[in-house]
């Protein structure tokens, strides 16, 4: 017997800890700085201008003086003005309509300078009134309030008529009351009522940015964290799998090299047990008949295992045939009939007069039901009952008549064997994870029953390659869901008993 082969040096590698990942640098922190201490603000990141209009519609409604809202680019944000029947009027005349043009050019290039504030005339005789927009200290735009006429101009003034040989003072007269007159305090507190209204605009504005990028920061945050700890994930993963692939090759590896010389010394307790070797004495006897006892034991181990890892390898292939699901389970019962007579345990089988056969592996189906009811054998003490039943499901209703019975009679659609026992039973908690691979409900050194866990986990993955599936529960009958002549009256209850219940679909 050779060896058997050490593992790759790549195992330890992939089972060395994954290096984590290099800190970013986070670029959401030096701009919540900013934000937070105001640097890089914008009038426009900070206000609606909808709600900026709103405002602005409001002042102009209250006090008829028109107001402009720029941001610091000269961008216009929000207005409410209306013509002046005056600008109407010089607009109208060539050389006005160009004075018009300048006077706008330079009120809106009016810098308020660091007072805030500042006043810039129009040849028209009005005012406009630049305010600076300000915010935390930081120049963020400007309020431009006017035309509106200064209480104290009640003429014509000079720069109008000279403006334009066109000019009719006596129409100029007569127009240029009808703007707003103000005076210069009124101007001043409106200014200032404008300025404290903004105020809070460009302080909730700012409070809702900052919220709004603190919480971007955050979600940004948590996404790149997800990622990084996806790709650990991820890479942990990968790492898992190849260890489990290292594993199966190493269980297949062995499984086979323990194989081989297995089956040599079961060759050769078999001759020795027929008296190829000499007779042998009793104890002789009662020796070779252990060792080949154990040694069937460890090669159905080994068998197991080889089906393990072929059933990780997607290597285990099936000999698709007509079965007969009933023969199988009799074959079972037969196997299994003088283990349960030593053990005192009663085992039944229960067929209905017709079973449709089914496409399957008899080898493979056989190995199932016997592992379902060895196990059921194995945990139902002396005097309790195991039992083999088979059922079809119908669909379809039947008429009385003969016609109707013949063309719409109920068929098969699905074949149904269950493996039920009186045993100690698997607790609820336990159920979902009997059928994984090397999992034990009692995963003791000091069990009393014997076994790998592997058992359970080739089963289901039998039963799926054929298209079934499998599940287990308590048994009904000790639970008192049905009627308890399923219990013999000699058998007595030895624990909550299980039931694992095997479906195959019908074509």
């Amino acid at each position: 017997m050779s060896a058997p082969k050490e593992l790759p040096k790549e195992l330890e590698e992939l089972q060395a800890p994954a290096r984590p990942a290099e800190p970013r640098k986070k670029d959401e922190s030096s701009m919540l700085d900013s934000l937070t201490l105001g640097h890089g603000l914008r009038l426009e990141d900070l206000v609606d201008r909808e709600a900026l209009g709103e405002v602005c519609r409001s002042f102009f409604a209250l006090f008829g003086i028109p107001v402009r809202i720029y941001a610091q680019d000269g961008q216009l944000l929000a207005d409410a003005v209306e013509d002046q029947a005056i600008c109407r009027y010089v607009q109208g005349l060539r050389e006005g309509r160009a004075a018009c043009g300048a006077t706008v050019s330079a009120v809106k290039g009016a810098d308020p300078g660091a007072l805030g504030e500042a006043t810039h005339p129009c040849f028209t005789g009005a005012m406009y009134r630049i305010i600076g927009l300000d915010y935390d200290g930081k120049r963020l735009g400007r309020i431009i309030l006017g035309p509106y006429l200064p209480n104290e101009v009640r003429e014509v003034p000079r720069s109008l008529l000279r403006i334009d040989p066109g000019v009719d003072p006596d129409q100029a007269k007569a127009l240029l009351p009808k703007m707003a007159r103000v005076r210069p305090e009124t101007v001043t507190r409106i200014a200032k009522h404008l300025q404290s209204v903004l105020d809070l605009i460009l302080f909730s504005g700012h409070r809702a940015l900052l919220t709004s990028q603190m919480h971007l920061a955050s979600v940004r945050e948590s996404y790149r964290e997800l990622q990084e700890r996806n790709q650990r994930l991820s890479d942990s993963f990968e790492r898992l799998k190849e260890l489990d692939r290292l594993k199966s090759n190493f269980l297949a590896t062995v499984s086979h090299e323990l194989r081989t010389p297995l089956t040599s010394i079961l060759g050769y307790g078999e001759m020795l047990a027929e008296g190829i070797a000499g007779p042998l004495n009793a104890e002789q006897t009662e020796f070779v008949a252990t060792i080949r006892d154990k040694g069937e034991q460890l090669l159905s181990l080994i068998k197991s295992l080889l089906d393990q890892s072929k059933l990780e390898s997607g290597t285990l292939s099936l000999k698709m045939g007509d079965v007969a699901i009933g023969n199988v389970l009799k074959d079972v019962a037969s196997t299994l009939m003088p283990a349960c007579l030593r053990k005192g345990v009663e085992l039944e089988v229960e067929l209905p007069p017709y079973v449709p056969s089914m496409r399957g592996d008899a080898e493979r189906l056989r190995q199932v039901f016997l592992n379902l009811a060895e196990n059921a054998v194995k945990f139902t003490a002396a005097g309790g009952l195991v039992r083999l039943v088979v059922e079809t499901e119908q669909s379809g209703t039947a008429p009385d008549d003969d016609v109707g019975f013949v063309l719409f009679a109920t068929r098969p659609t699905a074949i149904v064997a269950r493996v039920e026992d009186t045993g100690i039973g698997i607790p609820a908690s336990e159920r979902g994870r009997i059928f994984d691979a090397f999992y034990q409900v009692d995963g003791s050194s000091t069990r009393e029953h014997g076994g790998t866990g592997l058992g359970l986990s080739i089963v289901k993955r039998i039963v799926e390659m054929h298209g079934g599936s499998i599940a287990v529960g308590a048994n009904p009958a000790l639970e008192g869901r049905v009627d308890r002549k399923s219990i013999p009256p000699g058998s007595r209850r030895t624990g909550f008993g299980s039931v694992f219940t095997v479906r195959f679909p019908l074509p």
